[in-house]
């Protein structure tokens, strides 16, 4: 099994930064993908973008392309998702999610193990 627990929500003005944590524990391995997601209300749950443990190669939505971030630590088993340039349509809960294989795809089913989410609210 693998847990993964956020932290780094909160309410941010239109333009700002937040950074969101995803440490992960347990039975984790360096041939995952770590995956971020987001869900706003009453809408189904979006992939943000996602980062191979492996190589450090990662992949965004066209939405969040040139203003997200995501990188690894890996001594501290940590995945950040570093979000600049905020906008009201980024309002959602962020999960991240770890996937038992390195290729890394876009649909939620494709993942393994979830965190419990942290919300994230941009102001306008």
């Amino acid at each position: 099994q693998v847990q993964l627990v956020e932290s780094g929500g909160g309410l941010v003005q239109a333009g700002g930064s937040l950074r969101l944590s995803c440490a992960a524990s347990g039975r984790t391995s360096s041939s995952y993908a770590m995956g971020w997601f987001r869900q706003a209300p009453g809408k189904e749950r979006e992939f943000v973008g996602a980062i191979r443990w492996s190589d450090g190669s990662t992949y965004y939505v066209d939405s969040v392309k040139g203003r997200f971030t995501i990188s690894r630590d890996n001594a501290k088993n940590t995945v950040y998702l570093q979000m600049n340039s905020l906008k009201p349509e980024d309002t959602a809960v962020y999960y991240c999610a770890a996937r038992r294989s390195a290729l890394i795809l876009g649909e939620s089913r494709w993942y393994d193990y979830w965190g419990q989410g942290t919300q994230v609210t941009v102001s306008s």
